[in-house]
């Protein structure tokens, strides 16, 4: 049974949309894009090299995937495995595209992720995609999080967290903190939310 692990660059107050460039997602005028860059370092190149260099399966939304898909195939050097991971994309509106190779899932999306965790495979690496994350959290179905938390607030934009998120639990697996600042925080699925008084 494949895991479904959540990848995000996050801002203090939650924000994910855009990090990486001006022009990457513009929509609901966020005027922030390529927030995430000033802050590279050292360590959190080396925490991507590791996390890129493993086997791996994408399940992108319809729109990171048409971010990644004019990008990646000219940079393969910096990410060999992005070419031959099988890319799962969610969409109503697209079935095919030359990036290959790449299977579209639309229609019933809670079915057909769900039936993709349960198939032999590596495991599926979700990036962006914050309208998928956000059905994916509320279905259960994040087991997961590899977080790179950045030290800054935007103050609007695509959130990793939304109303709608079903209470759960997580316990750290890994955690880093860069030089630039950047929390580098793995976790994992813990069961359900125990509460308690003082």
């Amino acid at each position: 049974m494949r895991k479904i692990i959540v990848l995000e660059f996050v801002t203090l107050d939650g924000v994910i949309q855009a990090c990486g460039g001006p022009q990457e997602d513009t929509s609901g005028g966020f005027a922030y894009g390529g927030w995430q860059v000033p802050y590279s370092d050292d360590v959190i190149e080396t925490a991507m090299r590791k996390q890129m260099s493993i086997p791996f399966d994408l399940l992108l939304g319809r729109k990171t995937f048409e971010i990644w898909a004019p990008y990646w195939p000219l940079h393969a050097d910096k990410w060999p495995g992005v070419m031959s991971a099988t890319k799962y994309v969610v969409s109503n509106s697209m079935s095919s595209h030359e990036w290959q190779p790449s299977v579209f899932l639309g229609g019933d999306i809670v079915e057909k992720v769900t039936k993709l965790k349960q198939q032999e495979g590596p495991n599926l690496h979700v990036y962006g995609s914050a309208n998928l994350v956000q059905t994916l959290l509320k279905n259960d179905l994040v087991d997961e999080f590899w977080l790179k938390i950045y030290p800054l607030t935007l103050g609007s934009g695509k959130r990793l967290f939304v109303d709608g998120t079903i209470p759960a639990a997580f316990k750290m697996t890994e955690s880093q903190v860069s030089p630039s600042g950047i929390i580098i925080a793995n976790y994992e699925r813990a069961g359900e939310i125990q509460t308690g008084s003082y």
